[in-house]
């Protein structure tokens, strides 16, 4: 007889993992010793798994035999439902930007740790790069609040790895610590849309630790990057210095294995991958993409050389042209392309670029002059300003921005000029922040 036969007229054991969610005392304990007890691979005993197991069910059930039957027992093991919104307990979340991942280690692994371990075949299942995308920009469309605690409509946890799990169709919330198990890891070079950067913070792994979804390039340089990510106060879509505003160094890049579209170029299939993915500073496969149904269409006349991944004036006149050739005029004829510009081009509508269609002007040669220093800076209000706020918008250096561009100088203008010239190269006072007549022929070139 064990220790615990006695027991068995009143208790069945049952292997199980304690919910993820579940606010008892034995199912806390649980995960904190998981994240402190040593794993099998540093000689922690294989059994140690299902005793801990046991240990917390005999908890729970020895609790409701005492403590209030079986309804103590559902309410101590019940999930929280799924559901939009902050929690409503009125606490405030007080993480950095860098989401700390909450005390859970995910379905797999032992110690909550990086430990190399690949998680079940099964639970790696078919994405492409494109579905990655679109779901990403669901949660940006819906603002979806930054909780560790609370769980969206769609069943995934508000937090940035419950953000990379419901991108990547896993079947539940991991974390920063147990994404890698679904993924390869790569380099810089190799990152394409769909791929995420990781950041563990070895030394407190609960706290500070993130994880960021790959956009493509904003630049030529590879200095910045389009990240979506899951932040407080809600979900975002911004331009981010690669890897990251901190911790720079200690991001990690990795592709999800389940990925089924993992082609040279990353170019998705057929979805709109969003209006940030062209115009000035872009470099992505995206545009890749763009030049050559363009071509296909009429439009090689523009390209001298290319199509290629970085924006050119001649993927503008390009994509102009085809708009004229639609018919479409004004806002609507810019050289961008938007989800109708697309639409067309990736399922074969509309009219080709052909003799007939009325081609764009050639592009204004030079920058506008240079209004001088002094109408930049603290104080300033004048249209110059207003201009460079809409031209820095225009370069994808807009982030800084809560409202605006506007003409009356704010620390968004000098945080966003910065961003370019950091951009650029530069550094301590050729990256202050105030635009010189250097910064100004760049930015409008």
């Amino acid at each position: 007889m064990t220790g615990t036969d006695h027991l068995s007229p009143l208790l069945e054991f049952v292997e199980v993992e304690p919910g993820d969610d579940c606010i008892c005392g034995g199912c806390n304990a649980r995960r904190r010793a998981r994240l402190h007890a040593a794993p099998v691979h540093a000689g922690g005993h294989p059994a140690a798994r299902s005793v801990r197991r046991r240990a917390a069910v005999l908890v729970a059930a020895v609790g409701t035999a005492i403590g209030g039957g079986a309804a103590a027992a559902t309410a101590a093991v019940a999930a929280p439902a799924p559901g939009p919104g902050p929690n409503p307990g009125g606490g405030s979340n007080t993480q950095t930007p860098q989401n700390p991942q909450g005390d859970v280690s995910g379905p797999y692994g032992e110690d909550g740790g990086d430990t190399g371990a690949v998680a079940p075949r099964a639970l790696v299942q078919p994405v492409t790069r494109a579905q990655i995308i679109q779901r990403a920009q669901s949660w940006v469309d819906q603002q979806v609040p930054y909780s560790m605690g609370r769980y969206w409509s769609d069943g995934y946890r508000q937090d940035c790895s419950g953000f990379v799990s419901m991108a990547w169709g896993l079947g539940t919330s991991q974390t920063t610590w147990t994404l890698p198990g679904f993924a390869e890891r790569i380099g810089k070079a190799d990152l394409q849309p769909g791929d995420v950067l990781i950041y563990n913070n070895s030394a407190n792994p609960q706290a500070g630790s993130h994880a960021t979804i790959f956009g493509g390039w904003t630049d030529s340089t590879r200095t910045r990057y389009l990240a979506y990510e899951q932040t407080a106060p809600g979900t975002t879509k911004r331009s981010t210095p690669y890897a990251y505003w901190n911790n720079s160094g200690a991001y990690v890049p990795y592709r999800y294995a389940g990925l089924s579209d993992a082609s040279s170029d990353g170019a998705p299939s057929t979805a709109f991958p969003g209006a940030d993915a062209f115009g000035p500073g872009a470099n992505n496969a995206y545009v890749t993409r763009l030049g050559r149904m363009l071509v296909q269409r009429g439009g090689a006349r523009f390209y001298a050389e290319g199509p290629g991944p970085q924006w050119g004036e001649a993927d503008r006149r390009a994509t102009e042209a085809f708009q004229l050739a639609q018919g479409w005029r004004g806002a609507e004829a810019d050289g961008l392309p938007g989800k109708d510009t697309w639409d067309y081009l990736v399922n074969g509508k509309g009219r080709n670029i052909d003799a007939g269609t009325p081609l764009p002007p050639p592009p204004a040669t030079g920058a506008p002059a240079f209004p001088g220093a002094d109408k930049f800076g603290p104080g300033a209000d004048n249209d110059y300003v207003r201009q460079l706020g809409e031209q820095l918008v225009r370069k994808g250096y807009g982030a800084a921005y809560g409202v605006g561009p506007g003409p009356q100088w704010s620390e968004s203008d000098r945080a966003n000029v910065q961003a370019f010239q950091q951009a650029q190269g530069w550094s301590g006072a050729d990256a202050d922040g105030y635009p010189g007549p250097e910064t100004w022929r760049r930015l409008f070139s």
